[in-house]
């Protein structure tokens, strides 16, 4: 059971980057279309559930410590190339919006120069990039109870406290901006979004953890937690969404008007979400291309990290604004894929069997 809940947590904490823990994701994709956002969550709890069980068993199955092995397996050649490439857009990416959403919490929070914040959180991704995946996993997992306390006291607070009635409120939220059509393509959109983000890092997971049954129920388990985030988040702003309209950081915004201390130590808890995604992110796109544990990987890492530090100074809310629904629509095929996968994998593995069997009659 413990092998369970920290795979399950891991998972939550490569998806629940700057984006989710500072509420802009939750504003733009659930928020923003009121009391209906409280379905929209639903979808995405459902598919979240599905994809963090599939990954992961399919990372424990085949044995791999990058994406690329599995991708093409269950894809083919071609259909695996896209896909590949992808992930390898969307984790380069989303490494870079985070680093950019770190400097943008110290800034609301304490004032600090954004540049200062970038700096920190550049330095410290290096220094653990340097680490074994098995450790990597072990600090993502640990960072995620933190999280999920916090949102539970942003979450009572909020409802205690609403800004307003149910009819007003969904009128207020419903003016905040968003890229998306509706609440069930925003639903599905995230979902994919955020499945193409933790792709690879789930993958790798999976294949650290040798029993396939315990793989799948950490992913379950993941899946079913970051659903159960995201509805509360999405109730937590919502009640308080005259106050952090147009902010960078709502959730921040909701604990700094509970209690200032609270606040410092949310946005502490904040850049360590932050930081659990991102090193997730860099850790499995240099895992790609380089065998990990080797001093090419480490070299490799330092140049990733150079580029992705340069690339964070277009901002944190444009970032979250156009470039996730970009990814989310493209992460669409690896969710079809997804679905397929358990039907392919029993068909490659009865493919084997017959072939050991072959071989062992001759």
């Amino acid at each position: 059971m413990k092998k369970v809940l920290t795979i399950g947590s891991a998972f939550i904490g490569v998806i629940v980057g700057a984006g989710f823990a500072s509420g802009q994701e939750v504003l733009q994709y659930f928020t923003s279309f009121g009391l209906m956002g409280i379905l929209g969550s639903v979808v995405a709890t459902v598919l979240f559930s599905f994809a963090g069980m599939t990954l992961v068993w399919l990372g424990s199955s085949m044995k791999t410590s990058s994406h690329k092995d599995v991708l093409y397996k269950i894809s083919g050649r071609y259909l695996g190339a896209i896909i590949d490439y992808i992930l390898i857009f969307t984790v380069f990416g989303v490494g870079v919006v985070m680093i950019a959403g770190a400097g943008s919490n110290l800034n609301q929070q304490f004032g600090l120069p954004v540049l200062a914040g970038t700096i920190l959180m550049t330095l410290l991704i290096l220094l653990t990039g340097m680490l074994k995946v098995d450790r990597v996993v072990g600090i993502i997992s640990g960072i995620t109870p933190f999280l999920i306390l916090f949102v539970a006291i942003i979450s009572i607070y909020s409802f205690m406290n609403m800004d307003g009635s149910f009819a007003s409120l969904d009128h207020i939220a419903k003016e905040q901006p968003t890229t998306l059509p509706n609440w069930f393509i925003s639903g599905i959109n995230y979902v994919s979004f955020n499945v193409a983000v933790g792709a690879s890092m789930a993958i790798v997971m999976g294949g650290a953890e040798t029993n396939r049954r315990t793989a799948a129920l950490g992913g379950l388990v993941g899946g079913i937690g970051l659903g159960i985030l995201i509805l509360v988040s999405h109730l937590a702003i919502f009640s308080k969404i005259e106050s952090v309209a147009g902010m960078d950081m709502p959730m921040l915004r909701i604990v700094n008007n509970l209690s200032p201390v609270l606040g410092t130590i949310m946005s502490l808890v904040l850049f360590a979400m932050i930081f659990s995604t991102a090193i997730s992110m860099f850790y499995s796109f240099v895992a790609r291309f380089v065998k990990v544990g080797t001093p090419s990987f480490k070299r490799f890492f330092v140049g990733t990290m150079i580029v992705a530090f340069a690339a964070s100074f277009v901002g944190f809310t444009d970032l979250v604004s156009y470039f996730y629904p970009l990814i989310g629509y493209l992460g669409l095929v690896l969710i079809a894929v997804l679905i397929y996968a358990p039907i392919r994998m029993k068909k490659i593995q009865k493919e084997e069997y017959n072939q050991s069997k072959a071989v062992s009659k001759k």
